[in-house]
């Protein structure tokens, strides 16, 4: 008589899905040498350990360790969409499509070079169109970072950037063809569907858009990863924009904590090294923290590094530190 196989294990609960915090102090790697002092960093005795840089990525990456970071989740500005006031090496202001990619691919350069030869890197990109129809005139009162497309002919509203007018980008491909390129392997493109996001009440005669792209970079054949984390989803995350974010109000475009969890969980070893490269408004760093994992941030923007600082170590005021005791799902 033929055995039946065994039917496939469920999905673990959500609640086994969470991290336990070590006990003993965590080390992070730190900038070698003087050049990039951090902006701030964790006490003493804290646990898990963090530090805040505040420079271009390029630069601070520049200067750690090989091989010292076990995870990074990042999302860089979009091509012509903010103005994060971070002065000339802002990213994202590039004069062409093929200068955000190159700037975005430096980047990674140095971020492979930090990674672990088991480490995950998980890339959120958004797109953006070719308007080519000049300057707008008149103002945008939902925020003043979009008063860019108004004080200045950005890329995408000028002639000259090879593409027909109204075209779709194709941004986040676009970049990640160019990492597959400099040697990073491409194990998934995720759909983040953003349900919840914000009518595009100006877009006519195009579908609005709702999702954004999530890519697993990795650099070795073997490497971290636990597909019972994803809890029965694969690579479509509905995950709605939190509009109740921490950040809301001093950051222009943060992400959701929920998307940053689902990649350290899947991605991240226990007590593990987590780095965000464009740290923004410190969702990461804030969740890489309650989930027990070291964290390391880096932008460019004083504003946003003072951001982290006051978020993290809220934070830290606000949480009793259990030796062992599983972290609650919801502390994010």
């Amino acid at each position: 008589m033929k055995t039946l196989p065994s039917p496939p294990p469920a999905p673990r609960p959500r609640e086994a899905l969470t991290r336990h915090r070590p006990a003993g102090q965590l080390r992070i790697p730190c900038v070698s040498g003087k050049t990039t002092p951090p902006h701030a960093q964790s006490s003493p005795g804290e646990t898990p350990s963090w530090v805040i840089y505040c420079g271009d990525a390029r630069a601070v990456l520049d200067q750690m360790e090989d091989a010292s970071v076990d995870c990074m989740v990042t999302s860089p500005p979009y091509f012509w969409q903010r103005d994060y006031e971070a002065g000339e090496q802002e990213i994202g202001r590039e004069a062409s499509i093929a200068g955000f990619v190159g700037a975005i691919t430096d980047v990674m350069a140095d971020v492979r070079r930090v990674l672990k030869p088991t480490g995950t890197a998980w890339l959120n990109l958004g797109d953006s169109y070719y308007n080519a129809k000049g300057r707008p005139h008149g103002s945008d009162p939902k925020h003043q970072a979009r008063m860019l497309a108004r004080r200045e002919l950005r890329a995408v509203d000028g002639p000259g950037l090879g593409l027909p007018r109204k075209s779709l980008i194709g941004i986040p491909w676009r970049v990640a063809l160019a990492l597959q390129e400099e040697g990073w392997t491409l194990r998934s493109d995720i759909i983040w569907h953003r349900k919840t996001a914000m009518p595009e009440a100006t877009s006519k005669d195009r579908p609005w858009r709702k999702h954004e792209h999530v890519f697993l970079l990795v650099k070795s054949v073997v490497y971290h990863f636990d597909r019972d984390a994803l809890n029965g989803e694969e690579d479509v995350w509905d995950i709605p924009p939190e509009r109740w974010s921490a950040t809301r109000g001093d950051h222009f475009a943060p992400y959701p904590s929920e998307l940053v969890r689902r990649c350290l969980v899947a991605g991240c070893p226990m007590g593990g090294v987590v780095l965000d490269p464009f740290a923004g408004g410190g969702t990461t760093l804030a969740v890489a923290r309650d989930l027990g994992l070291n964290a390391i941030g880096i932008d460019l923007s004083e504003a946003f590094c003072e951001v982290m600082t006051k978020r993290i170590r809220r934070a830290a005021l606000r949480r009793v530190e259990p030796a062992t005791e599983p972290v609650a799902e919801d502390a994010a």
